[in-house]
């Protein structure tokens, strides 16, 4: 009987600390190694409003995942994009980017966990090169990177190291991210939490040898299938960027549903 009791305790521990690994939810910005369970789709938005020296731009994107296996993410996105520049709007289509993501690694504790994966995007442009990071820059485009995320039942870390590179050299960069996580709410099930999230952006960029560091801090609500995310993104350094590229604040909110 002491057994049985020792091990539903223990059942019961593991299962709250994985329920509030869940109810973190994504990072707002960044990303994270930990995956859904097979056969789960991700219906979400991320709408950003990117406000630059001389121009803004509105981004809003429809993205689908799916997960076939434990581990693998399977995902395309579809920006639209509104321009202002100079006075006058354009609304294009975005560039389409294929997502893929493989874990790796994974080791499992009580409380906690550390996984790894691999991911690679791959751009499909749609448009000229509207120079709007990520979603217009009109050349097919590659980005691959390693992420490896810490989740414990108080906090989360994610870090993710990658390069992206195209066939003219006009966009290769090497990017590292670094986010926080934070859990207010104690585990409950079905998922109750609100998460703050504290994220880092760094990008060196090989053409303009230049060099930008973004920092933004956003809250998430998680209840049930569903998730509501804001968040507030400015710049700490921006060193020899063109001035076109030179940004002042994004303005970041987004929706997600798991089915």
């Amino acid at each position: 009987m002491k057994y049985l009791k020792r091990t539903w305790l223990f059942g019961l521990l593991i299962l709250a600390s994985f329920l509030k690994l869940e109810a973190q939810g994504p990072p707002i910005t960044g990303d994270k190694p930990i995956m859904l369970s097979k056969g789960n789709i991700v219906l979400k938005t991320l709408s950003e409003y990117r406000v630059y020296d001389e121009r803004s731009a509105l981004i809003m994107p429809l993205m689908v995942h799916y997960i076939p296996a434990k581990n693998v993410l399977l995902g395309v996105h579809i920006p639209y994009v509104s321009l202002d520049q100079n006075d006058l709007d354009r609304s294009h289509l975005g560039d389409i980017q294929m997502l893929a993501k493989y874990q790796f690694y994974r080791k499992d504790q009580m409380a906690k966990t550390f996984r790894m994966v691999f991911k690679t995007y791959q751009w499909i442009p749609m448009d000229d090169d509207l120079n709007v990071e990520e979603v217009g820059v009109g050349s097919y485009r590659s980005f691959y990177s390693v992420l490896a995320g810490l989740e414990t039942i108080k906090y989360g870390v994610s870090n993710e190291l990658g390069f992206a590179f195209d066939a003219a050299g006009n966009h290769n960069l090497l990017r590292y991210k670094l986010g926080f996580g934070l859990p207010l709410l104690k585990p409950v099930y079905p998922v109750k939490q609100i998460n703050l999230y504290f994220e880092y952006q760094n990008d060196y960029r090989f053409k303009e040898q230049g060099f930008s560091s973004l920092y933004a801090q956003g809250i998430q609500y998680a209840k049930g299938r569903w998730t509501i995310e804001t968040s507030i993104q400015f710049p700490l350094i921006q060193y020899q960027l063109p001035q076109e590229l030179r940004r002042k604040y994004s303005f970041i909110w987004g929706l997600r549903y798991v089915i």
